[in-house]
């Protein structure tokens, strides 16, 4: 991995897609036994986003062709929370080297008497067939 890729994250809730300033946002990777590596943490402004985060990512030139041992991506997971609206997690989002990968995490509000940590939504990103 001699490369980077970034990922930039929009966090909004709402069809409107109203952006949600003062959200905290997680970047993290899976290790090989499963732990979680922390990447960046950010604090959205009042668009919403954060600034872009490098990620390492294989180099391009390396999945030129087929039958690749490694996939021509990284992944990362994306956490968003705030205060007033339930946590979501996005897993595997897949990064390229080179490439800016755009994350948009919608949250929903909390109902009435909840903790954020009792409410929680999860997404899973498949792998692209390269």
């Amino acid at each position: 991995m001699d490369e980077n890729g970034t990922i930039r994250v929009r966090v909004f809730t709402g069809r409107a897609q109203i952006p949600l300033e003062d959200a905290t946002v997680a970047i993290t990777q899976k290790s090989p036994d499963g732990r979680h590596r922390l990447i960046a943490v950010r604090v959205t402004g009042e668009s919403g986003e954060i600034d872009p985060v490098a990620i390492p990512a294989p180099a391009a030139a390396d999945s030129t062709s087929p039958g690749a041992a490694e996939a021509p991506f990284s992944v990362c997971d994306v956490w968003a929370e705030h205060p007033l609206y339930e946590l979501l997690t996005v897993e595997d989002v897949q990064i390229f080297a080179g490439v800016e990968t755009l994350q948009e995490m919608k949250l929903i509000p909390l109902p009435e008497n909840t903790a954020p940590r009792d409410a929680a939504g999860e997404v899973r990103v498949t792998p692209q067939d390269l």
